[in-house]
């Protein structure tokens, strides 16, 4: 039964309206998810020798490497869980049409739960641990505690692998625990509070006692079994896979009538934020991008000017590159009534632009705190949030012409998005984006200074403002030819 399944999901990808994309996108994440795997293998093989040839501070030489690393899983294993949380799908299949042939609904269910055990999110850590494994037996560790601690690893992988099918239906769980977590690292690096000293004595306590890996891989097989009773219960037409009513709302956004005829649309937009769970992650990861320069501010990666504008970028316009990227897709549902409506497609876009600005024009004053770091800082926030608004905000609407994809909004997953939002005219967009403001900096910046970099972007991104109504003509047009293509591919729901 489960080499049938294969089968039709095989059918289902190279029947897709979207095949080329989706071939082109598996193809893309496929050469990376390969690198991961392999620098996950060389971090597992070498951070036993790197560790134990580092360590130079005297408290920490009692500490052998195996130790050391028990004493920081901890946040091994949050981290897991939290990206589990914003990119893992859930184990979905195209249940519905199934549903109306003779196939045993727990073989269905099966099915999509053993997907999840062979998810990417399940094989890197399998790429750290066995190399570290190996390494410790090769050092002499004693075989039944290192394997004992590896499959304790592997059950508290798999239990997360499961608990997060129920995470994903409840924010109000999930961001408590982000919150502690993050709470809890913080506190560490200040020095005020160390979790890992209530938690390492649990991974040693693994090895120290082989059988205990019996408790992780015990409530592996019982969130498994939880799952399989969950998605079985709500396998009925008119029970889980139902749309719920829920109660309607109404508020006044009457302040938004100063936009005159857009004014419509923009209501519609935030409703859509407000109510809907896919848009209002996404417009929340959006404002989480303005902590993106801190990368470079701590030196993890350098502190060049490269490092500012490409921060700047990504801080000031985090929602617009996140929201406006899949522009018409939030509407995919119901994108036909629309066509078929006297809308004006500029008014429409406009819309959509001035949601881009407004937001990006918030993140700009939420960033200026970067200014702390340097004054260099706060001209390349000033500069990168000009470009994102002149420039950034119509290439973002032309790219969104050629994103083909229904959103469903009730899920938060692919919160910054989707594999059919991937596909060569996209990636190309990419250039002017973030590869001009960068090529920009640098012609200005080499033979005359900084300054001149970041008043370069800015005048750059005045220009587009300036032509914007050329390029929304432009845009407008593009939107008009590809229209049917993209009522039909809305109209594929797998």
């Amino acid at each position: 039964m489960f080499k049938y399944f294969i089968s039709l999901e095989w059918k289902s990808f190279f029947r897709s309206a979207a095949f080329k994309q989706n071939l082109f996108f598996k193809i893309f994440i496929g050469f990376f998810a390969v690198l991961f795997l392999i620098e996950f293998a060389f971090i597992g093989a070498g951070s036993y020798y790197l560790i134990e040839n580092g360590i130079e501070d005297g408290d920490l030489v009692a500490r052998n490497p195996f130790r050391l690393v028990n004493r920081f899983l901890i946040y091994w294993f949050a981290t897991d869980l939290i990206m589990r949380y914003f990119f893992q799908k859930m184990p979905v299949t195209n249940i519905k049409p199934l549903l109306y042939l003779p196939f045993s609904k727990s073989k269905i269910v099966k099915y999509a739960l053993a997907k999840t055990s062979i998810s990417f999110f399940n094989i890197l850590p399998a790429f750290f641990f066995v190399p570290f494994s190996v390494v410790l037996l090769i050092e002499g560790y004693d075989p039944i505690g290192v394997l004992g601690w590896h499959l304790a690893a592997l059950g508290i992988t798999y239990s997360f692998n499961f608990l997060n099918i129920f995470l994903n239906n409840s924010d109000k769980i999930f961001y408590p625990i982000a919150a502690i977590v993050v709470a809890a690292a913080f506190a560490q690096y200040q020095g005020y509070f160390d979790i890992t000293v209530y938690t390492a004595p649990i991974f040693d306590f693994f090895f120290d006692q082989p059988w205990s890996c019996l408790i992780p891989l015990g409530i592996a097989v019982v969130f498994c079994a939880v799952a399989y009773r969950y998605f079985l219960g709500e396998l009925y037409l008119d029970g889980g896979l139902s749309i719920k009513a829920e109660e309607a709302s109404s508020e006044n956004l009457d302040f938004l009538d100063r936009f005159g005829k857009i004014s419509t649309y923009l209501k519609n937009d935030i409703k859509l934020i407000k109510r809907n769970k896919r848009a209002r992650t996404t417009f929340i990861m959006g404002f989480f991008f303005i902590l993106y320069g801190l990368l470079f501010t701590t030196g993890l990666y350098g502190d060049s000017s490269f490092g500012k504008i490409f921060a700047a970028l990504f801080c000031t316009g985090g929602f617009l590159f996140s929201f406006g990227g899949l522009v018409p897709s939030w509407d995919s549902s119901y994108f036909k009534l629309m066509m078929s409506q006297n809308i004006p497609y500029r008014e429409y876009l406009l819309s959509k632009w001035w949601l881009m600005v407004i937001v990006t024009a918030i993140s700009t004053v939420l960033s200026v705190w970067y200014v702390y770091f340097g004054i260099e800082w706060l001209y390349a926030i000033l500069a990168g949030s000009i470009y994102n608004i002149g420039l950034n905000a119509s290439v973002v609407l032309l790219s969104g012409a050629f994103v083909k994809t229904p959103i469903d909004l009730t899920s938060n997953k692919k919160a910054f998005g989707d594999s059919k939002a991937f596909n060569v005219k996209t990636l190309l967009l990419v250039i002017p984006k973030m590869v001009l403001p960068i090529g920009i900096y640098y012609a200005f910046a080499l033979p005359f200074n900084s300054e001149a970099g970041f008043i370069a972007i800015a005048a750059t991104g005045l220009l587009g403002l300036a032509f914007r109504n050329l390029m929304f003509k432009w845009i407008e047009n593009i939107y008009k030819n590809e229209k049917y293509d993209t009522i039909a591919a809305y109209a594929q729901k797998d």
